[in-house]
């Protein structure tokens, strides 16, 4: 059997029982043995590093750097995190005993939740999909993965180099779309890692929630950003024009919609106009041409980035930069839409490509005001030298991550849980939060010589209440 499966259910159930006892022989696994797993994996990836060059190239047009930042290096770097801390992270934890367990031991420890199921989207197919196996495998499971339809050369160098590292009963790849994710689903596996949108996410969730599966949602939103008269406007414009556009926008932490303050608002979206000529040309051939910016994944999602921008135009934004697009050719170029009409649709929807609308404000409280009737983001971007209003943001909002004065990096922090809040997700991911998310947290407690229950043991009397209530006054008044 091969690591790719054909999409029908008795394959699919096949490997399913097939990981069974894998999974229960698993749940032993020392640090040593799952390490061992992980350094199998990394091999595999690095010797496929120009294939997978190769495969987004031709899936997307991603330039080969972006694959070596954003889809290597995150999972490398995983790697050599869960390698470093999975002695600690396994370690068992004590904890002490309260007034009422006097004379007992008591500790938590990890263990694997057995066999998990990670669904991953098409525009990180390498990231959203090695990146929660490598958590999977520290935490001691066995996986099948099912990445996106959309990006089948990538999925072809995937399907080589799991199968390289792992036989299909420990980690297994099934190909397909939707129908193949809903048979997937219909198995009762333990714990399902899902990275996609708010829609899919809801149908994922309850279809776990048939099995009583527990699940990681790493959903997206229309993650704001804010610049403040009293940021740096050059760092901003550079790392702004820098985050928006990897992968062409289709990032689900990207800078959605940008809040700039009045006062800097037209150096601002100068400066951003300069740096996109000087980083992808100047004109819009020069553009088109560019070897540093990927393609809209299908020509269906160019389409509806292409509608977005000519509506937004025609309900009145101004347009900044950019505006060209080729959908035939799966081209947007970059663009920079202000003053867009709060009811456009590109100010509704998360825009996921490389569209930036602009809203100018006054006060720090409107726009946070607006965040706060909004759903969660994903992610919140401030760009400020003003201690106060940092702490104000960070105070009145509510997101997934905060990132003061730069872009993306929180995705790359191991140390930082990775996930959204409400409508952005559920659960976390990365190093420790990542082992956390696959792995059962078990309490384990032990009866000391001190058998302090026996004061309460039938047949009950008097006294024994009089303690009681005695003991529940006391707590109460602490």
């Amino acid at each position: 059997m091969h690591a790719d499966l054909d999409v029908c259910a008795e394959d699919i159930a096949a490997v399913f029982a097939a990981q069974q006892p894998v999974a229960a022989a698993w749940r032993s696994s020392t640090a040593a043995q799952r390490r061992e797993r992980l350094r199998a994996l990394r091999s595999a990836l690095l010797a496929r590093r120009q294939a997978l060059y190769a495969a987004f190239a031709g899936d997307f047009g991603k330039p080969a750097l972006e694959v070596e930042l954003s889809e290597l290096l995150p999972v490398v770097d995983e790697i050599a995190a869960a390698i470093a801390g999975l002695p600690r992270w396994m370690r068992p934890r004590k904890v002490s005993p309260t007034l009422l367990t006097l004379g007992t031991h008591a500790q938590i420890g990890y263990q694997p939740k057995g066999r998990c199921l990670i669904i991953g989207p098409w525009n990180y197919p390498v990231a959203t999909v090695l990146g929660p196996l490598v958590s999977a495998l520290a935490a001691g499971n066995t996986a099948i993965l099912k990445p996106s339809e959309f990006t089948p050369q990538v999925n072809a160098v995937l399907r080589e180099l799991l199968a390289e590292a792992f036989d299909p009963s420990e980690v297994a790849m099934v190909q397909g779309g939707v129908a193949t994710a809903q048979r997937l689903l219909a198995c009762p596996f333990d714990h399902v890692f899902f990275t996609g949108s708010p829609a899919v996410g809801r149908q994922v969730m309850a279809a776990a929630a048939a099995q009583l599966a527990s699940v990681t949602l790493e959903l997206g939103g229309k993650s704001p950003a804010i610049v403040d008269r009293s940021a740096n406007l050059e760092r901003a414009a550079q790392v702004l024009v820098w985050g928006k556009l990897v992968n062409a926008g289709q990032t689900c932490i990207a800078p959605d919609t940008l809040f700039v303050h009045r006062e800097v608002r037209t150096a601002l979206l100068q400066r951003c106009r300069e740096l996109l000529a000087q980083r992808y040309g100047s004109s819009a051939a020069a553009v088109a041409a560019s070897p540093d910016l990927a393609r809209m994944i299908h020509v269906g999602h160019a389409a509806r980035l292409a509608a977005l921008i000519d509506e937004a135009r025609a309900a009145g934004a101004e347009l900044v930069a950019g505006g060209e697009h080729d959908v035939a050719q799966r081209f947007i170029a970059p663009t920079v839409l202000a003053d867009v009409p709060e009811h456009a649709r590109i100010a509704q929807e998360e825009i996921f490509g490389p569209v930036l609308p602009v809203v100018t404000f006054d006060h720090l409280d409107t726009v946070l005001a607006g965040l706060d009737a909004a759903a969660k983001p994903l992610a919140l971007y401030l760009w400020s030298n003003d201690a106060a209003q940092v702490a104000r943001v960070l105070a009145r909002s509510s997101s997934g991550s905060v990132v003061v004065n730069h872009c993306l990096q929180q995705f790359m922090h191991t140390g930082l849980p990775f996930g959204g809040i409400g409508q952005s997700g559920i659960g976390s991911a990365h190093g420790i939060h990542g082992f956390k998310a696959f792995s059962h947290e078990r309490a384990v407690l032990r009866g000391g010589r001190l058998l302090t229950a026996r004061a309460f043991f039938p047949p009950y009397r008097g006294w024994q209440h009089r303690v009681a209530t005695a003991l529940t006054a006391w707590l109460a008044r602490r």
